[in-house]
């Protein structure tokens, strides 16, 4: 037996339920998508705007500061297809289409709220480590992802 199969973790888990669930440190797992378009950074703000009330693709390129139509028709078509997003399109002229979350967008919009909203109030104390690795020289001033010179 491989110690994956008798770690504590997985005693009394059924299969069944493990193969539900997905792993997203595993290379290969669908799930990692999901992830990638749920916590890019168009889509978390997406989901935010979103939780709010339904809006149309102009209102909400205009409440996603900086985002391009590109980038907002893309996001908006990965979190259509994961179910996230209802796109609701109306046969008139000029088009007119609505988008809105779903009840499973609902509960993904409220985890990365949390986290957006973490982000925001610790803003102040995450900004101090970007001085002192700017004042150690270990991080360009220009590029603040983290990224040793």
């Amino acid at each position: 037996m491989s110690s994956q199969e008798i770690s504590l973790e997985n005693l009394g888990v059924p299969l069944s339920e493990k193969l539900a669930r997905g792993n997203l440190l595993a290379a290969a797992c669908p799930s990692r998508e999901v992830l990638k378009h749920l916590t890019s950074r168009w889509g978390v703000l997406v989901l935010i705007v979103l939780e709010r009330r339904m809006h149309r693709f102009s209102e909400l390129r205009r409440a996603v500061g900086g985002v391009s139509e590109r980038m907002l028709a893309q996001t908006l078509q990965h979190l259509e297809q994961d179910g996230m997003v209802a796109r609701v399109a109306y046969q008139v002229v000029p088009p007119h289409v609505e988008y809105s979350l779903t009840p499973l967008g609902r509960e993904a919009a409220e985890k990365v709220r949390v986290l957006a909203d973490w982000i925001e109030v610790s803003l102040p104390r995450i900004a101090r480590h970007w001085a002192k690795a700017e004042r150690t020289g270990a991080v360009d001033a220009d590029n603040r992802d983290g990224q040793a010179l």
